[in-house]
């Protein structure tokens, strides 16, 4: 009878152990998302509506009229700083670098436990702010539009896929993962309202239909 309660007992045991172990994989995705909450779906339409509708220009854009990454805290500079919010169990070395943890990149779903196959993806990318307004801000302006860590604006995300995105609004570009699309376009108008940006016809359109199933 007692190697029958004991056998029993390890038993259920185990059979907590792996539900604790599942509900885990299953939470992590979540816990590791860090990107500030955006605005709700209400407030984002209500934005979206005061946006100025204007063509884009891209005449005179550089990359480097937007200056990254900068000091953020202590030795940690922007990339690294965003790297330690959104990772799980990230270690750095004194100099702020990255030396171990894991990235769930809520784009594509994925997660990497190296920092290189991971890029700080600026949401409303540098060249889609500079054809709707940015071109006229002060190199300052543009330098805390970069490096924004307060706004939605900055988000770990799978490195091939920040490539690809490039430079598209959500007329032509949206994250593969559907159920992120909602906070993807309602981060976007919250930094294209809070910055004064303006937004194209088809950008417009775009983000409406999306608002609309939030």
């Amino acid at each position: 009878m007692p190697k029958f309660y004991a056998r029993r007992r390890l038993s259920i045991l185990g059979a907590l152990t792996a539900l604790i172990a599942s509900v885990a994989v299953l939470n992590g995705p979540t816990a590791s998302a860090a990107l500030p909450t955006p605005v709700s779906a209400a407030t984002a339409r209500t934005y979206l509506a005061s946006l100025t509708v204007a063509t884009e220009n891209r005449t005179g854009y550089a990359r480097d009229l937007f200056p990254t990454w900068i000091t953020i805290s202590g030795t940690c500079n922007t990339r690294e700083y965003i790297l330690k919010r959104d990772g799980t169990n990230v270690v750095t070395d004194s100099a702020c670098a990255s030396t171990s943890g894991s990235w769930y990149s809520p784009y594509d779903g994925a997660t990497w436990t190296a920092a290189s196959d991971v890029d700080i993806d600026h949401l409303v990318p540098l060249a889609e702010a500079w054809d709707s307004g940015a071109s006229a801000w002060t190199t300052a302006r543009r330098q805390s539009f970069a490096n924004d860590v307060t706004r939605p604006q900055l988000i770990a995300v799978t490195d091939n896929v920040n490539q690809s995105k490039g430079d598209q609004d959500p007329a032509t570009w949206m994250p593969s993962v559907t159920s992120y699309r909602c906070t993807y376009v309602r981060a976007w108008v919250q930094v294209k309202y809070y910055y004064d940006l303006s937004v194209d016809s088809a950008e417009k359109t775009a983000l409406t239909n999306y608002l609309a199933n939030c």
